[in-house]
């Protein structure tokens, strides 16, 4: 894609007064046709990811894996560097003693999985997001302390004043739309 060529992306947003109305507007909207859309919240919401119909979190699964590989990576340099590349015989121990590789073993196998699950929950959620076009509203702000947010793309078969009734039908108490640059 060229410099000069710009993709819009036209958002509604829609303020809702309580979690429980945020999570059961998500539902009904979702219900009804609309993907796409994401959730704003001061904190997680009970329910949120299921109203979303959002896939299982693949954070455990990042976490196993990056843990499997400090377990393999940590008996596998300790059975190398104490077998192979400097072996030592004291009193007549036997060079692989993999009790004596639990603490490190365990220690890597920790320092892995937590690198594991601080950048696998970075990539998955697409962060940093220095930009996205509901941050120009300017009431927006308030999904940081207080307010319950649900955006919806506009579709090109759907205006964005049918979006705004259903909204406004499902309890929202401040609806707008704000158009901006697609990342």
């Amino acid at each position: 894609m060229s410099a000069e060529t710009k993709v819009l992306e036209t958002l509604v947003l829609a303020e809702f007064a309580t979690p429980e109305a945020l999570v059961d507007a998500t539902r009904q909207m979702r219900e009804k046709g609309y993907e796409g859309m994401d959730t704003y919240s001061p904190y997680p919401l009970h329910g949120g990811s299921e109203a979303l119909g959002l896939p299982p979190s693949r954070v455990p699964f990042i976490a196993l894996c990056a843990g499997l590989t400090g377990t393999a990576t940590a008996i596998s340099f300790m059975a190398y560097m104490n077998g192979f590349d400097y072996p030592l015989n004291v009193g007549g121990r036997p060079i692989f003693s993999l009790p004596a590789y639990v603490p490190i073993t365990f220690e890597l196998t920790v320092l892995l999985a937590a690198f594991g699950i601080f950048f696998g929950v970075l990539g998955l959620a697409r962060l940093p997001q220095p930009y996205h076009p509901a941050y120009e509203h300017e009431a927006f702000r308030s999904a940081t302390t207080h307010g319950y947010w649900l955006s919806v793309p506009q579709f090109a078969t759907l205006q964005a004043d049918a979006i705004m009734d259903q909204l406004k039908s499902l309890g929202a108490t401040q609806v707008t739309v704000v158009t901006g640059e697609k990342e």
